[in-house]
């Protein structure tokens, strides 16, 4: 354990906190659930609120370019209202909800870059200190784990991940943010399409998927964006003839005709999605049961091949070094 002492607003000598997360990547929508370990200081304190917030690395587009920053999507009280004493030591074990927009960080265990973080906030006698930042691991929902293994079986490859800030128009997008997933085209669809881009949106009743093809152009036409999306309830995922769905959705994106402005649907403005598919995961024709486990390893191997997991891993890693440099001196073992 790793005591990060609170020094920029509660003072030298005050107390230190260390917030330790259970074990295993949790799920959108699932339960959060860890303990926040409190030391007291060189005196008592009245401990007035402790919180947590969950905190997203998020890439925004502007006038400018690009920047990238943090967003906190959301905050949980998790105790406060006692007295901490002289070198004394306090165990708050809590539970608290994940959205269920809540990103993916890791498939099979492999990092895709994404970065989120669950950071403690301590109160004391009016001051606040953000005193504790660690890495929040998040595996994929039964029905994202199915489409992301039939689109392995399928033949496409992971190419990156990234968090957008914005709004997709026409879906029910709760966070400032959605996670967008960067595919290489499999074979057959090399000629038509450069890559495909797949962003997930849960709730409570199941996902909506969301494709972007991004089409290359012909003789006589240029390339151009086309979006469709898809709802899939949660327990169709053991059912569902992954496969066969998922080409059928893919088929569908790269097959029409009319071109769309990408920025129509991603973006601040929150545009409507224009000419959007929906369908109700209830094809005809026999079902595999559960997804094909090929396809997770196929795309999986892009994950983990190259230089892909190892950027996402120095990418994490630098994010949480710097955000934790200012307060290194005060660090405790």
């Amino acid at each position: 354990m790793v005591f990060k002492r609170l020094l920029g607003a509660i003072g030298v000598g005050g107390p230190s906190v260390d917030t330790v997360l259970d074990g295993g990547a949790a799920l959108p929508g699932g339960t959060l659930t860890g303990r926040v370990l409190l030391r007291g200081g060189a005196t008592a304190v009245e401990v007035e609120h402790i919180g947590l917030e969950l905190i997203a690395c998020v890439e925004a587009e502007h006038a400018e370019g690009e920047s990238e920053g943090t967003v906190a999507f959301e905050r949980f009280t998790v105790g406060g209202g006692f007295r901490l004493g002289e070198e004394e030591e306090r165990e708050l074990p809590f539970s608290v909800p994940l959205p269920w927009e809540t990103p993916v960080t890791e498939l099979h265990g492999q990092p895709l870059g994404i970065v989120l973080g669950v950071r403690t906030e301590v109160a004391v006698a009016g001051a606040r200190d953000k005193g504790d930042l660690d890495p929040l691991a998040v595996r994929p929902l039964p029905v994202q784990e199915a489409v992301l293994e039939a689109l392995g079986a399928l033949g496409f490859g992971f190419r990156s991940a990234d968090l957008e800030y914005g709004r997709i128009g026409g879906t029910g997008q709760q966070l400032p943010f959605y996670q967008e997933i960067e595919l290489t085209p499999a074979p057959q669809y090399a000629h038509a399409v450069n890559e495909i881009e797949l962003t997930f949106l849960a709730s409570p009743l199941g996902v909506e998927v969301v494709l972007e093809a991004d089409k290359r152009g012909g003789l006589w036409s240029s390339g151009h964006d086309a979006l469709t999306r898809f709802t899939v309830r949660h327990e169709d995922a053991p059912s569902l003839d992954w496969q066969r769905e998922v080409d059928g959705w893919i088929r569908q994106v790269t097959e029409h005709r009319d071109a769309y402005d990408s920025h129509a649907a991603y973006g601040h403005g929150g545009a409507h999605l224009p000419g959007h598919h929906s369908s109700d995961g209830h094809r005809s024709g026999p079902g595999l049961g559960t997804a094909v486990a090929a396809g997770a390893a196929g795309l999986a191997v892009g994950v983990v091949g190259g230089m892909v997991a190892a950027e996402a891993v120095d990418e994490i890693g630098d994010f949480f070094e710097g955000e934790e440099e200012e307060g290194d001196e005060g660090d405790e073992g």
